[in-house]
C-alpha cells in the first residue's frame, strides 16, 4: 500500500521543506545534475512528488500515488499518472533516463521498484537514484525524528552498500556515485560540494545503466 497519508495531508509542509533550505535543496539538485544524462529525451520521475526536480531537469513525466502532490507537479509542467514505484504504468523499454529522489525510504518494496524500473527503460538506458544514506549524520537524525515527523513516519532508510547490491543483482552496470550535504540543512549557509562516491556525505546519488544486451 503507498504512504501517501501524509503528503495528502500536508503538501504544503513538504514543498515549504525546499523554500526553508535552499541551500540543501541547491546541493541535491547538483549532485543529480552531475550524474543525470543530458541527451535523455523520454524521461520519468517516479514518486515525483511536487515536481521539485522534474522541472529543473525537464523531466517530462512523472508518476505519484498521492493526489495532492500530483496536482503541485503538473503545475509545474510535468504529465503525472498515478501509480506506484512497485507496479510502474507504462510499457517495457520506454525510457531513456528514469529518476527517483527520496523515494527508496517510502517504497514498501524498494527492490521491486528498481525491477519495474528496469524493465521500462530502454537497453542502455539511466536509473538516477538520490536518497538520504541511512548509516550518514542525517539518516541517523532522521530515523530519531520518525517518532514526531509525519513524513519519517512512513520512512524506511537503506544503506548505501544496500543499494548498490539490489542494482547489481537486477542487473544494472556501469554504476557511479557522489554525495553531497556534509553538512546538516539548518546549518548551511551555501550549497555544499558535490563529491564523488559515498561515506561522507548525508546525500548519495547513484546512477546505473541497463546493458545495451541482454546478458546470456
Amino acid at each position: 500500500m503507498a504512504r501517501t497519508a501524509p503528503f495528502d495531508a500536508y503538501p504544503d509542509r513538504y514543498d515549504q521543506w525546499f523554500e526553508r533550505y535552499p541551500e540543501a535543496y541547491r546541493s541535491e539538485l547538483e549532485a543529480i545534475k552531475t550524474l543525470w544524462p543530458q541527451n535523455a529525451r523520454e524521461t520519468l520521475e517516479v514518486s515525483v512528488g511536487t515536481g521539485r526536480f522534474a522541472e529543473p531537469l525537464g523531466i517530462r513525466y512523472g508518476v505519484e500515488p498521492s493526489a495532492a502532490m500530483r496536482q503541485r507537479a503538473e503545475q509545474r509542467g510535468v504529465r503525472v499518472v498515478p501509480g506506484t514505484g512497485e507496479a510502474l504504468p507504462f510499457e517495457d523499454n520506454r525510457f531513456d533516463a528514469v529518476l527517483m529522489v527520496t523515494t527508496l525510504c517510502f517504497l514498501d518494496d524498494p527492490y521491486q521498484a528498481l525491477r519495474e524500473i528496469y524493465r521500462v527503460l530502454k537497453p542502455g538506458g539511466y536509473v538516477v537514484i538520490g536518497f538520504v544514506d541511512r548509516d550518514s549524520f542525517l539518516g541517523r537524525a532522521y530515523e530519531v525524528a520518525c517518532a514526531t515527523n509525519p513524513f519519517y513516519r512512513e520512512a524506511t532508510f537503506h544503506r548505501t552498500e544496500d543499494v548498490l547490491n539490489w542494482l547489481q543483482q537486477i542487473g544494472f552496470e556501469r554504476i557511479t556515485t557522489v554525495q553531497t550535504l556534509f553538512h546538516h540543512p539548518t546549518a548551511m549557509t551555501v550549497p555544499d560540494p558535490v563529491e564523488p562516491g559515498y561515506g561522507e556525505g548525508a546525500f548519495v546519488v547513484i546512477r546505473a545503466q541497463k546493458p545495451l544486451q541482454r546478458k546470456k
